[in-house]
């Protein structure tokens, strides 16, 4: 069992790896690629926009070795879309992820178990149809998973979650600084031009 900031005791830890690049078509594919060749696991990847117009965010949860974090980051770094990759333990990020579960609508109607239980859980009803309720918990993945235990009582219809989205904990995008200082290494050379 991890402990708290992902540490196996096996030299395994958990680690967040953000990379960043303009949107290409197969680049995902040949980042998954570099995983499979280094045989690592994939926990979780999520897609998305960044702060910067027309840049993407690859959020990537790997549980391993820091030798393994760092050669998969230089590696994605070797890809021509990929403009730079970082990677951080879960104590220099702030993250969480989303999971939605479909339970019958009959469990609500029944008495008010299960909405003490979703209120237990800081979790909320999205949609509330005669045939099914769907109930959103945002959080860490163990606590929507002790929340989706609760709720096996009721018969879960359906489960589903999300991948980590992340924050760094610095008060700067590591990624912003990276360009900061790639642009004014861009400008002293261009100035001696």
């Amino acid at each position: 069992m991890a402990s708290e900031n992902g540490n196996n005791g096996n030299g395994k830890q958990t680690y967040t790896i953000s990379a960043f690049s303009e949107n290409h078509i197969g680049l995902l594919n040949r980042i998954t690629i570099i995983f499979t060749r280094r045989h690592v696991n994939i926990e979780s990847l999520t897609v998305s926009a960044s702060a910067m117009k027309g840049i993407h965010k690859f959020t990537i949860v790997i549980n391993d070795t820091q030798e393994k974090a760092e050669q998969v980051v230089s590696q994605i770094e070797k890809l021509v879309e990929v403009l730079k990759a970082f990677y951080h333990t879960d104590d220099e990020v702030i993250y969480q992820e989303i999971a939605l579960f479909k339970v019958p609508t009959q469990a609500l109607i029944k008495g008010d178990e299960l909405e003490t239980t979703i209120r237990k859980h800081n979790a909320r009803i999205l949609e509330v149809r005669p045939e099914y309720t769907v109930i959103e918990k945002t959080g860490y993945k163990e606590e929507y998973l002790e929340l989706f235990e609760e709720l096996q009582k009721y018969k879960v219809l359906q489960f589903t979650s999300s991948g980590r989205v992340a924050v760094t904990r610095s008060g700067k995008e590591h990624f912003s600084a990276y360009l900061q200082e790639a642009g004014e290494v861009t400008a002293v050379y261009d100035e001696k031009d």
